[in-house]
């Protein structure tokens, strides 16, 4: 049997007719950039997420640095951030001249330890040099939010704006004290992304900035195009960030189906973990199990003993699977200069050698679940 890690045509056959019509509106009005059908998925994944804003721009890496921009960060500013998430969220850090400052996950969920980032900003390290670093970026890994309330405490602490990286979790909730929120809705700023795999995917790069700031909002707009406040006068220096109509309309189908994905992907993790208790797989934590979408699973990650081993083994047994992320981002050979070393961030490094990804997409049937639960017990014993 084979079981993709990801099968998109699956979801495609379902909505094939749908999205042809949504693209062949574009196609006949002949406007493909920006435009009313953006603006119309705009309005409807702000009202989604629970933000007052939504702007649309060309990928989830675009929004993270379109969201740094519009507040200012650049040369000489450092941002508190994880080490266990994908390149982007601190390559952008990086892209405005800005630090990337690491602290540490929570092992239990892969998120940022708020416990550990209070530490930076408490006893911030030399580099700083007396500076109270200039954004917060936690990153809701893997389709659960971090820990937002003692995020949020530390942020207003210090007076420190929050961007959330919600790359991998829209849709998914929190408990506020004010009542459950949505990722993206709660910082200063959301970061979104459209990439085909994920839960809300385009046909090709796309994503978005959400901001309940209705200032932020408009320096966003005039950042996605040249930082321009209207065609030929550019206000400041921005870039080409805009999202394309055709993704949009594909996004505009695809969101009124997202929930019931999530709950799809809700009930194969259900599954996966009756069918590993007991075992030696370690199934994912859920910090808001009481909550509807509190993780939405965009991975469903495992921790294995003999990881690459047991990845192998599934390999042969026609079984896709995927690691998120052999190498901590403060190990990476591009963040040398930054002066950290093996050993500095012991969660995600242990992380990075035993996690593993399995198959969780909404179209999965019974009996391909219960031959990736079989394969990975016996891979594992």
């Amino acid at each position: 049997m084979q079981v993709p890690l990801l099968d998109l045509k699956a979801q495609y056959q379902d909505l094939r007719e749908e999205i042809r019509r949504a693209m062949d509106e574009v196609c006949d009005a002949q406007q493909f950039v920006l435009g009313p059908v953006v603006q119309q998925f705009e309005e409807e994944t702000a009202a989604y997420c629970g933000a007052r804003y939504a702007v649309g721009v060309s990928s989830g890496t675009d929004a993270l640095l379109a969201a740094l921009m519009a507040l200012g960060i650049g040369p000489g500013d450092a941002v508190v951030t994880s080490p266990f998430t994908f390149f982007a969220t601190a390559g952008a850090i990086a892209r405005v001249g800005a630090r990337p400052v690491f602290a540490d996950i929570d092992p239990a969920t892969f998120n940022l330890d708020p416990a550990q980032a209070r530490r930076i900003f408490e006893n911030p390290p030399d580099y700083l040099r007396g500076r109270r670093p200039a954004a917060l970026l936690p990153v809701h890994l893997f389709g659960q939010c971090a820990d937002m309330g003692a995020l949020l405490k530390l942020a207003g602490e210090h007076g420190c704006p929050v961007i959330e990286d919600a790359a991998q979790a829209v849709g998914a909730e929190y408990p506020m004290p004010e009542g459950v929120r949505r990722a993206g809705a709660m910082g200063t700023m959301g970061c979104f992304s459209f990439f085909p795999s994920k839960n809300l995917g385009g046909f090709g790069d796309g994503g978005l900035v959400t901001a309940n700031d209705a200032r932020l909002a408009e320096i966003l707009r005039s950042l996605r195009m040249h930082g321009a406040v209207e065609t030929y006068y550019h206000r400041q220096v921005g870039g080409n960030f805009r999202l394309d109509a055709l993704q949009a309309a594909v996004l505009r189908v695809k969101l009124k189906h997202l929930d019931r994905w999530h709950a799809a992907r809700r009930a194969h993790a259900g599954f996966y973990n009756r069918a590993f208790r007991g075992s030696g797989v370690r199934t994912p934590a859920a910090a808001c199990p009481d909550l509807p979408q509190g993780h939405i699973y965009n991975q469903y990650v495992v921790r294995v003993p003999r990881r690459d081993e047991v990845r192998r083994r599934l390999q042969e047994a026609g079984i896709g699977s995927a690691v998120y992320y052999p190498l901590p981002l403060h190990l990476q050979e591009c963040f040398k200069s930054l002066g950290y070393r093996a050993g500095d961030f012991p969660a995600s490094e242990q992380a990075a050698g035993e996690v593993l990804a399995l198959p969780v997409y909404p179209e999965l049937r019974p009996e391909q679940m219960e031959y990736v639960a079989r394969a990975v017990l016996e891979a594992t014993q």
